[in-house]
């Protein structure tokens, strides 16, 4: 029976660990399960079908002044990060090419147009049948000039197997019920969705992966040890894993394990952060609402109402911004939503590369290394969808056409 080692246990890890598992191999999942959760389970839980156009464009680059100077703009380049963030900035600059960003959208499109029904094949084997649900989403606004130009965007966006309307007026109906700030225009997405709630996406991944025979190994990779074409993870317990493919899908983390092979890995920690609050008060079935304006979506889960913003280009390990998450409860007020009290914040890593693609493929140097990561805001989105590439990709031994511009070679 081969077997497998991933090394990463996020959504995409464990997602992959689980269709590999399923599919004859012996599979052993390396997860060090931090106290800081990864961004897989710290995000808004958003599966974002709509997405197709990388944020590696000059769409992008139009609104970087606003949202820097912006009080809710939700972009930080903080000035210690400089060595991070200014060589990945000229990197975005050349991805943001109208070339390369049109040929970074038709390569989203494909990868997006089964990550849906991805994701509801993934609920049936964890046996969550209400994991998913598929009520797209809210976008508002409170002024009537950005409520006029965001509508005209989205209503005229290519979202590929997305779209958006207007909100009917119901729904405009219930949307003002939860705020005092005037609501100047809403839409809403058709085709989006949500994951139910994150904690028993976690833990039902987990134990669903463990149910089929699989290993969880408690520990970090700190390297991968290469000799005669293949390669072995070690461990920072010491231990030394061999197997027939190991799969690195570590976020972040990735970065230092294939750049000691030589890969060329220009990756950021491009951070998020969230905070929840009590649900008592927020609507159980309402779909999340993105805030445009101030660069926030408020999610609610089983017992909790997750508010997320900002993308904070920094290192991976630097200490949080407590004022981030002041600010995000800041927007709640302002809105005047139905929240109870602060109960939790998080901070945690995006893994994101310079042209807003994921790498997924087969290494070029070892014989027996795969990789996955890099998924930026889609990691939560793509997880199933990447996880069944892999397990193709692993089983018949080569690499699909279209999975060509999520090849890392695109950056030697």
């Amino acid at each position: 029976m081969p077997s497998s080692v991933v090394v990463g246990g996020g959504a995409v890890g464990t997602a992959i660990a689980q269709t590999l598992q399923l599919s004859g191999f012996t599979v052993s999942l390396i997860d060090p399960c931090d106290a800081q959760r990864p961004a897989s389970w710290g995000n808004a839980g958003h599966i974002a079908i709509e997405q197709i156009a990388p944020l590696a464009s000059f769409a992008t680059l139009r609104g970087v002044p606003r949202r820097l100077v912006a009080a809710h703009g939700g972009l930080s380049l903080p000035l210690r990060a400089l060595p991070q963030w200014l060589p990945f900035s000229v990197r975005f600059l050349l991805a943001a090419r109208p070339g390369r960003a049109a040929a970074g959208k038709e390569a989203l499109r494909q990868l997006l147009a089964d990550a849906m029904a991805a994701w509801e094949r993934y609920a049936v084997q964890l046996r969550q049948p209400g994991l998913v649900r598929a009520d797209g989403h809210f976008i508002v606004w409170s002024h009537p000039a950005a409520a006029e130009r965001g509508r005209r965007n989205w209503l005229e966006a290519d979202c590929g197997q997305a779209y958006f309307r207007e909100a009917s007026a119901d729904e405009y109906t219930q949307l003002r019920m939860l705020t005092v700030k005037p609501i100047a225009g809403a839409i809403r997405c058709v085709g989006s969705g949500q994951i139910a709630d994150l904690d028993v996406f976690a833990t039902a991944a987990r134990a669903a992966f463990l149910a089929a025979g699989g290993a969880m190994i408690r520990s970090r990779a700190v390297r991968l040890a290469h000799e005669a074409g293949r390669v072995r993870v070690e461990l920072a317990s010491g231990r030394h894993l061999d197997a027939d493919h190991v799969i690195v899908a570590a976020g972040v983390g990735s970065r230092p394990l294939l750049e000691q092979l030589g890969h060329r890995v220009p990756l950021i920690a491009e951070r998020g952060y969230h905070v929840q609050f009590g649900a008592q008060r927020w609507p159980q079935t309402l779909p999340p609402i993105v805030f445009e304006e101030d660069a926030t979506i408020v999610t609610r889960f089983q017992d909790v109402v997750r508010a997320s913003s900002y993308l904070e280009f920094n290192r991976p390990m630097a200490p949080a911004d407590p004022h981030k998450w002041d600010r995000i409860e800041a927007v709640t007020r302002e809105w005047g939503l139905p929240l109870a009290p602060r109960v939790s914040t998080w901070v945690g890593s995006r893994p994101t590369f310079p042209d807003y693609l994921p790498a997924i493929g087969k290494s070029r140097i070892a014989d027996n290394l795969y990789y996955a990561f890099g998924h930026q805001h889609l990691g939560l989105t793509l997880a199933p969808i990447t996880a069944e590439l892999m397990g193709e990709m692993i089983r018949g031994g080569g690499i699909a056409d279209h999975l060509g511009p999520f090849d890392l070679a695109r950056f030697d």
